[in-house]
């Protein structure tokens, strides 16, 4: 039998639901672009909204310590247990504080808070401008005179983008802590030991990368979910909808961003 007369040839349907599917997404790449582009246009002209951005650097940074706090410091501790067995079996114990800073300020600490960051706040800022928009209230403001563009949107973009660095940081030296706790109680490393050989295999690109990687994840979750929920729609379920979408799309395109910038930074080692 010819092979020609077996194979399974797309069906119209099928090609169509692919055409429509390619469009949305063109439209939904063109939305969003759009989207940030009019973030840049209104962000740096007045009115400066500068108490809704500190109140929202509150919401997004003092509100995620606790979570932050809790997860870097068990990271920390499992990171240098999982560790310790593969390094005894070459006799290079020593060498865990500079494998565990190596791994936690390049990449866990950036990564692991904007996760977090994601799922509480991103899901939030969701749900928070999607209830808006279907209760009317951001038409509304519209209608009112004001600019719910740069109130909602912009202080809330800003306020990721400001505080995802400075909890990303702070999340390193918890889990660092958390790994000096594994340590002394394995090994009997004194603090001043193991921070010193924290820092020494630490370098400017080190400390660059991570920096750029929170900066651009900030900005990622507060683009995703302001986005989200800023143009929801079909009443509670699109509220629902946009939550979820904030953190799942969120976190994607966070992966997505982490290997791009590991690739860019890497060629400069």
């Amino acid at each position: 039998m010819d092979n020609n007369d077996t194979a399974i040839e797309p069906t119209p349907q099928q090609g169509s639901a692919f055409k429509r599917w390619l469009i949305g997404v063109f439209i939904d790449l063109y939305k969003v672009s759009m989207f940030v582009v009019r973030f840049f246009k209104e962000v740096f002209f007045p009115p400066y909204e500068v108490k809704e951005v500190m109140k929202q650097c509150y919401e997004v940074g003092v509100r995620s310590l606790t979570i932050v706090s809790v997860t870097a410091f068990i990271i920390g501790v499992i990171f240098t247990k999982q560790s310790r067995p593969s390094l005894s079996e070459f006799g290079a114990t020593s060498w865990l504080p500079r494998l565990v800073s190596i791994a936690i300020m390049r990449a866990l600490a950036p990564l692991i808070t904007a996760i977090i960051v994601a799922g509480k706040v991103g899901s939030s800022i969701g749900a928070e401008l999607g209830s808006m928009r279907v209760t009317e209230q951001i038409d509304a403001m519209e209608v009112s005179g004001t600019k719910p563009f740069k109130y909602l949107v912009c202080t809330r973009i800003l306020a990721t983008t400001i505080t995802v660095p400075i909890l990303a940081t702070y999340a390193g030296f918890i889990a660092l802590i958390g790994g000096y706790v594994n340590v002394a109680q394995n090994e009997g490393t004194t603090y001043t030991a193991f921070m010193e050989q924290v820092f020494e295999p630490l370098g400017f690109i080190d400390f660059t990368s991570s920096l750029a990687k929170s900066i651009v994840f900030g900005f990622t979750i507060g683009v995703v979910g302001c986005y989200q929920g800023y143009f929801s729609t079909k009443g509670t379920e699109g509220v629902g909808k946009a939550a979820n979408m904030a953190v799942v799309t969120a976190m994607f395109i966070v992966f997505i961003e982490e290997v791009i910038i590991v690739q860019i930074f890497g060629w400069w080692r």
